[in-house]
């Protein structure tokens, strides 16, 4: 991980990549607030973090934000909002097949089922079209993810979440800025949950936040982040332990100030290396932004094809030698990630998500990385093809 600051002088922790996968951005009235916290000893949930909440409500445009621990708590409190509606343990949450595993996870903190369903390869996002044959009396949500920052199909996402009088809670843990159909991405849904790690577009170095334009669903997560208390100990409901700090808010403040220009440079990171890609279009599906839609860039996925003609542990193997950092493109938590085995799922029953996972992978376009690195990355793809006979 690099910190940098908004002065661009950059603390670089030395490693052999040339191309880093991620960053964090701290700025100077960032520091200036986490001194004043330090100086006058509030370190815990204060008036920062309610600062905070407000100006990521705003950045948003919806009324509320209420800020938690992790991205992960951010689903789970989103998820456990359910019971004041009636839900009951062991409910169930459609969730899409590919995603972080703290998707599937934190739908079982909340003490719901997970429910997968098969994405599409081409977005990466969870296949509208499968949705309603996952669909049964004890369903409750469908918590669509926006993989890389591309926005999910909501228009039919919504459509058929009004047909069943389902709750949609967006998991746009990596789509800060991303926008569908001109909406802003985590408005469009009852509720959506951010991720606030140090590698994502608004960071509090660790930290989640979850939006709503809904006063009783806010009411209820601060509720929730705070053991289930309403006013001063009065436990109305099974709640966590998941309050954000004072010096995390301080550096998510930073973050909000200089949001549109780490969104621009990330951006412009995507479409130049969109551009670069399109001429190896026929060994590999990679992310791509359509017309009704801007994407937040998390980062650019690759996805080898399957008569591409080599392997993507090749792929990546090439890329890791020559200095390019890159992770693997998740896994089909049901059938790929041995702690969920027993659900019973077996390997096939969702091929799209355990393609994608078998041969995709990701790489970093942050905000501190500069074209000349994503011409390298060009460069490298071009030599590797060229290591197996191809020539582009």
């Amino acid at each position: 991980m690099r910190i940098n600051t908004e002065k661009s002088k950059t603390l670089i922790n030395k490693t052999k990549y040339k191309v880093p996968f991620g960053t964090i951005s701290i700025t100077p009235d960032a520091k200036k607030i986490v001194d004043e916290v330090i100086r006058t000893k509030w370190l815990t949930r204060g008036k920062y973090v309610q600062a905070f909440e407000e100006k990521y409500a705003k950045l948003f445009g919806v009324k509320y934000a209420v800020s938690v621990s992790s991205g992960t708590d951010a689903d789970c409190l989103a998820c456990a909002t359910l019971y004041d509606y009636g839900a009951k343990r062991n409910d169930e949450v459609i969730v899409p097949a590919l995603t972080f595993i703290a998707t599937g996870n934190a739908v079982f903190q909340a003490g719901f089922k997970p429910v997968f369903v098969d994405v599409k390869r081409e977005t990466l996002n969870i296949d509208p079209d499968k949705i309603e044959r996952a669909i049964t009396k004890k369903t409750r949500a469908i918590m669509p993810v926006h993989l890389m920052g591309k926005p999910a199909d909501m228009e039919k996402i919504l459509r058929i979440a009004k047909k069943y009088n389902l709750c949609v809670i967006e998991d746009a843990a990596e789509a800060h800025g991303a926008e569908y159909k001109g909406k802003k991405v985590g408005s469009i849904g009852d509720m959506a949950a951010f991720s606030l790690y140090a590698a994502h577009i608004v960071t509090t170095i660790e930290g989640g936040i979850v939006i709503t334009n809904d006063k009783k669903k806010a009411e209820i997560l601060r509720s929730l982040r705070n053991h289930g208390i309403v006013g001063k100990f009065e436990a109305r409901r099974i709640g966590f332990s998941a309050k954000m700090n004072e010096i995390e808010a301080a550096i998510g403040l930073g973050n909000i100030k200089i949001f549109s220009k780490i969104l621009g440079k990330r951006r412009r990171n995507l479409l130049y290396l969109i551009n670069k890609f399109r001429k190896y279009e026929e060994f590999f599906i990679f992310i791509k932004e359509e017309s009704h839609e801007k994407i937040g860039p998390h980062a650019f996925s690759i996805i080898v094809k399957e008569d591409a003609g080599f392997t993507k542990d090749e792929f990546v193997e090439y890329f890791d030698k020559n200095g390019v950092d890159s992770r693997n493109l998740f896994y089909s938590i049901p059938t790929q990630c041995p702690s969920y085995s027993f659900l019973g799922h077996k390997l096939g029953d969702f091929p799209e998500a355990e393609f994608c996972s078998d041969n995709g992978t990701h790489i970093g376009i942050h905000q501190d990385i500069e074209l000349s690195q994503l011409d390298y990355v060009d460069q490298v793809v071009a030599s590797f093809l060229r290591s197996k006979g191809i020539k582009k």
